[in-house]
């Protein structure tokens, strides 16, 4: 069954803060953060604020230390140095993740339960749940709700996990890898499901390993390397980091040689794709060689190529985010 798209009118909503509520305090504040499992060092003195209505992005390669930073923020463990806060409070309190909303990247669901049941029973231990029905029907499960979830995909077992994290209308999420597993369709399904959310007012922290969905939903950037904040920026600022930028060119010619070009592909519309760090200097090169050309075109770095070389390059750790 494919996942229906859904509409921000019929989203889940957040719960606003109370009215004597901090509106300058982070809902998430991790400050000089460090975590070891043994002799590994999973974080290394890390720092991060995000703040009421922000939609973050934690990109990092695997052991990076995103998931250890989720289980911090939602209380599952203990830093071994530093503080956590969420929501103004310790996160191992039980009223302070009255506020929370979480998809771990694995999620245990009770296999002879049936759908309905899940999401009513854990409905019940919020104050204000989303009613069962909407909440199936906006992320594409309303036919599922009486199959025990042991019989479930895992696509909809991922598409059901996200929902539960938004069925008590929490002030902020914490998703990790969340559309893993999913087909197209259900991906673009919960991404307008986390949209929505968003434009309510929720605040979003989200892993992934699709570099695609951090570009199509994230406003903010934090890359995670060695346990180590490398950056922490907006999507635009990020982007612009990168060195390369890539010309789109039509020619019969083979323009791979061409000064300045230190790596080209071919398009399958029959155009090149040239990477150089001045794109300026290579269309004048072209221009001036008398190179027959057409459709050119020049494009901006792509997320995925951006966070390539900050990793690669061991880029060094930005102080951006303890100033948050």
């Amino acid at each position: 069954m494919s996942a229906q798209r859904t509409s921000p009118t019929r989203a889940a909503r957040p719960e606003t803060a109370p009215p004597d509520a901090d509106a300058a305090r982070p809902v998430v504040a991790v400050d000089h953060v460090t975590r070891r499992f043994g002799q590994v060092v999973a974080l290394d003195d890390v720092s991060l604020r995000v703040g009421a209505g922000e939609l973050v992005g934690l990109l990092g390669p695997n052991g990076a230390g995103k998931s250890t930073l989720l289980s911090l923020v939602s209380g599952q463990r203990r830093p071994d140095a530093g503080t956590v806060r969420l929501l103004g409070g310790d996160p191992r309190d039980a009223r302070s993740r009255v506020g929370l909303g979480l998809t771990p990247q694995e999620t245990g669901l009770p296999a002879t339960l049936k759908v309905r049941e899940v999401v009513d029973f854990v409905g019940g231990h919020y104050p204000n749940p989303v009613p069962t029905g909407e909440l199936l029907d906006q992320f594409g499960l309303a036919d599922l709700a009486r199959r025990q979830t042991g019989a479930m995909s895992g696509g909809q077992k991922r598409r059901l996990a996200v929902a539960l994290s938004l069925v008590g209308r929490p002030r902020v999420v914490l998703l990790d890898e969340p559309t893993t597993g999913l087909d197209v369709s259900a991906r673009q399904a919960l991404w307008d499901a986390i949209r929505a959310y968003h434009a309510g007012g929720g605040t979003v922290l989200l892993t992934s390993h699709y570099l695609e969905e951090v570009q199509a939903l994230a406003q903010r950037v934090v890359v995670i390397d060695q346990g180590v904040v490398k950056a922490d920026d907006s999507l635009d600022a990020i982007l612009r980091r990168v060195s390369l930028r890539r010309v789109v060119v039509g020619s019969p010619a083979d323009l791979s040689d061409r000064p300045g070009v230190v790596r080209a592909d071919r398009l399958g519309d029959g155009r090149q794709e040239l990477y150089t760090p001045d794109a300026d200097a290579l269309v004048r090169e072209l221009v001036t060689s008398g190179v027959d050309f057409h459709d050119l075109e020049i494009r901006g770095a792509s997320l995925e190529e951006a966070f390539e070389q900050m990793v690669a390059r061991g880029a060094a750790p930005t102080t951006e985010a303890s100033a948050r």
